[in-house]
């Protein structure tokens, strides 16, 4: 969207308006260059999963992660679950995926469960396909949550899939698989 810039407008700055009898073809903000390459996660995804860790019952669920921009050079993150049976609420968080330098990528997210990640990785296209790999850099939790030491997050997204792999080590126990989905792109933001 382009802004009024060098020229007073009543004492404001605005959106400039679109030529009369044109059509704005944009409905938000432009992607900021800086994420251009993570396009292919932009919109609404849903779908799948299944999870598993030795010291709970493995499960099914349902998921809905949203990645969208305001035009500045991070992309915002929101995840929730329900359990795919009783479809009672299982999970959930939000943050920022942020570029940290060529093929770099941070996610800074928090949990509603006292848990807040940043992780750090890398970000590659492989024949078509968007490929993000994160590691824990730190997990810091709440006097009230559970244990989290480590997690490991491997994103994968070819056309209108998204496919991800969740590990952690948590609760005294080593590192290892804890869930895996596939989602579809429902909505393209």
């Amino acid at each position: 969207m382009s802004h009024v810039q060098g020229r007073h407008t009543g004492g404001r700055k605005g959106p400039a308006k679109e030529p009369s009898g044109s059509v704005s073809m944009m409905s938000g903000p432009a992607l900021h260059t800086d994420i251009a390459h993570l396009s292919p996660l932009l919109g609404t995804w849903r779908g799948k999963g299944a999870g598993e860790y030795p010291t709970i019952d493995s499960f099914t669920y349902v998921e809905e992660v949203t990645f969208g921009h305001v035009g500045k050079p991070f992309l915002a993150y929101s995840q929730k679950t329900r359990h795919a049976e009783t479809e009672l609420p299982l999970h959930a968080e939000a943050g920022y995926l942020r570029p940290a330098g060529p093929d770099r990528l941070e996610l800074v997210l928090a949990q509603p469960s006292g848990i807040v990640e940043i992780d750090e990785g890398t970000v590659e296209a492989n024949d078509g396909a968007l490929e993000i790999s994160l590691d824990s850099a730190t997990v810091a939790v709440s006097s009230t949550a559970k244990s989290v030491t480590s997690v490991r997050r491997i994103i994968r997204v070819d056309g209108d899939t998204l496919t991800y792999r969740v590990e952690m080590g948590a609760v005294g126990q080593p590192h290892q698989h804890h869930l895996a989905a596939t989602l579809t792109r429902v909505d393209q933001t």
